[in-house]
């Protein structure tokens, strides 16, 4: 997995602003691709914070930004480009977005998602996705998209519990 910030550390998050759009400029430039302001804007509002968003909050939150009014399929057509391009994920579990650290390579995502705070962080462990696509190749199965959504507490969630507990 790549050195990231952990999203439940405290950190300059508009490092991880900063470097989302850099590798999808870089990626757009590299593969002729059109990498419009309109989704530079929705790239940026998803990776504003490690927290999974919906459509309609993007949307919301576009035309917050731009003063103007949002049509849905201006912010799907967005989504489909950036998940296309693997610049952003897609938890089906929240129905929501989220950045993707590594959007040059081809990978398997794992997500730990906390259902206190709702931060989401991108794991990439070969040591994961090796036996699930080992397992299916089994059954004659072929994977075609491979997504492990875990939820539980992180870190900070889990020591706020603990401190909120009363003695039994």
């Amino acid at each position: 997995m790549p050195q990231h910030a952990l999203p439940f550390r405290r950190h300059n998050h508009q490092h991880c602003i900063a470097d989302a759009l850099a590798a999808a400029r870089a990626l757009a430039k590299a593969r002729g691709l059109r990498l419009t302001l309109q989704r530079e804007q929705v790239l940026r509002l998803i990776w504003q914070n490690h927290k999974p968003v919906g459509a309609y909050q993007l949307m919301e939150q576009l035309a917050e930004l731009t003063g103007k009014q949002v049509a849905p399929p201006t912010v799907y057509r967005a989504l489909e480009f950036l998940l296309e391009h693997r610049l952003i994920h897609r938890l089906n579990s929240l129905n929501a977005f989220i950045g993707c650290a590594c959007p040059d390579t081809g990978h398997a995502g794992q997500f730990v998602i906390c259902r206190a705070c709702g931060i989401a962080l991108e794991l990439n462990e070969a040591s994961v996705r090796v036996p699930i696509q080992a397992l299916a190749q089994s059954v004659g199965f072929q994977i075609e998209q491979q997504t492990l959504e875990l939820s539980g507490l992180c870190p900070n969630c889990q020591t706020a519990d603990a401190i909120t507990e009363e003695p039994s």
